[in-house]
């Protein structure tokens, strides 16, 4: 059962907000940063992506850039465009897109339940990654950026974010970025606080939608933490980290597609050919071809776009990594006909969240930079919760989460 606590939030002053908050550190690099916070001190970016205070080319794991972040973190409470609540607080954070509007409880996640499996994930994760973000969270002696949680749907948990959500929010307002609008309520009611802390005690696991590297981070630095001090006693600040979480059925995953540079050595009649083995390949013509479902794929080359359906035996069903569609196009296209073997490391692949629109995959194959789309169907909610229950592991870059949580909104320290 999951265990969470509120906490003394540390946010913006209602004034501040728009001119703090930032996209994640990992949506954007390094000069993008750069060039959205231009002329703002303000911005979070001069915390979590500090390098931009260094000159160009400085790397983001240069051991000053981590000392900046401290610095910059302590600043930003100096001068009072971050400051801590007084009481611990649970939050709701509301994010609405096209018109649909997903809520969550923002929350103290309790470590243990990371390192046991309570908190389930579906995605490996890179030591380097690891590494990189947990001296981040070391040397802030806080969670800086949430991570990502999703949960089954419950009532009582329900009806008390909808008691809050009729009022006004705290924080109100519409990202220039991305045009998604974004709201925070404060929930300071003890007898609330006790209703949301017990029910998510009746919850058997939560599920990490978007944020395995920051949650492992902050798991291990809460782990070491806990093994450093002689008088532990579990009920510490460090034990807990910070996490948006939200019911399951409010969530919108998104398609996750490809790009390839080359047909390894295949004209595009071979590569096709081939391709018809396992798909029934359908010529869709020059206008964007968009997959209708799952088993059904996009395929764009030399100017003309393809529907590909997965031929049964492609897939078995009962198998809840092998029927995913990443699984038979990584099986089938990818490596048997284009020899990619590992998607983590083959620099002939290239991945592109389906926010950007096929489209995206469309200029890329033109300005010949690649060779060949492959667009997907997206997984459901439902597919990442049984990968996760029975302790499997999805194929990389599977899930795409939107929209992406604003960092700065609530900051958590470990002490």
């Amino acid at each position: 059962m999951a265990t969470v606590k509120p906490f003394k939030g540390v946010r913006p002053p209602v004034d501040l907000v728009e001119q703090v908050v930032s996209r994640p550190y990992d949506v954007l690099d390094s000069a993008e940063a750069r060039k959205e916070c231009e002329g703002n001190e303000k911005s979070l970016y001069h915390i979590i992506k500090p390098e931009i205070d260094f000159p160009e080319g400085t790397a983001e794991d240069d051991p000053r850039v981590y000392v900046k972040a401290a610095e910059n973190f302590k600043k930003f409470q100096e001068k009072g465009w971050l400051i801590q609540d007084d009481k611990e607080c649970y939050y709701i954070y509301a994010q609405t897109m096209n018109g649909k509007t997903q809520y969550g409880l923002v929350v103290g996640a309790y470590v243990p339940d990371y390192l046991n499996g309570v908190i389930k994930k579906h995605e490996l994760t890179r030591r380097d990654k690891e590494e990189d973000r947990m001296k981040h969270v070391r040397v802030n002696n806080a969670n800086i950026e949430p991570v990502f949680f999703a949960y089954p749907d419950d009532a009582v948990l329900n009806a008390v974010v909808a008691k809050y959500t009729v009022n006004k929010p705290v924080y109100d307002f519409t990202a220039k970025d991305d045009g998604f609008r974004h709201r925070l309520w404060i929930i300071d009611n003890d007898k609330d606080i006790m209703t949301i802390t017990g029910e998510f005690a009746k919850i058997p696991s939560m599920y990490i939608a978007d944020g395995h590297h920051r949650s492992a981070a902050a798991a291990l630095v809460g782990d070491e933490k806990a093994k450093q001090n002689p008088n532990h006693r579990g009920d510490e600040e460090y034990n807990f980290f910070m996490a948006v979480c939200f019911p399951a059925n409010q969530l919108t995953v998104i398609d996750y597609n490809r790009v390839i540079k080359d047909l390894n050595g295949n004209t595009p009649e071979q590569f096709l050919d081939k391709v018809r083995e396992h798909f029934d390949v359908e010529l869709k013509g020059t206008e964007i071809y968009k997959p209708t479902k799952l088993h059904n794929f996009s395929l764009y080359l030399e100017g003309k776009w393809y529907s590909l359906t997965a031929k049964r035996g492609t897939y078995d069903d009962n198998d809840p990594i092998g029927v995913l569609d990443v699984t038979i196009s990584s099986k089938y296209i990818l490596d048997e006909i284009l020899g990619i073997k590992d998607l983590r490391s083959d620099n002939r692949i290239d991945f592109v969240g389906g926010i950007r629109g096929l489209g995206e995959l469309k200029r890329r194959v033109d300005s010949g930079e690649m060779k060949v789309a492959l667009a997907l169907y997206p997984v459901s909610m439902k597919q990442i919760m049984d990968i996760a229950d029975t302790g499997n592991i999805m194929p990389p870059k599977t899930t795409w989460f939107e929209p992406k949580l604003r960092s700065g909104l609530v900051i958590h320290k470990l002490s």
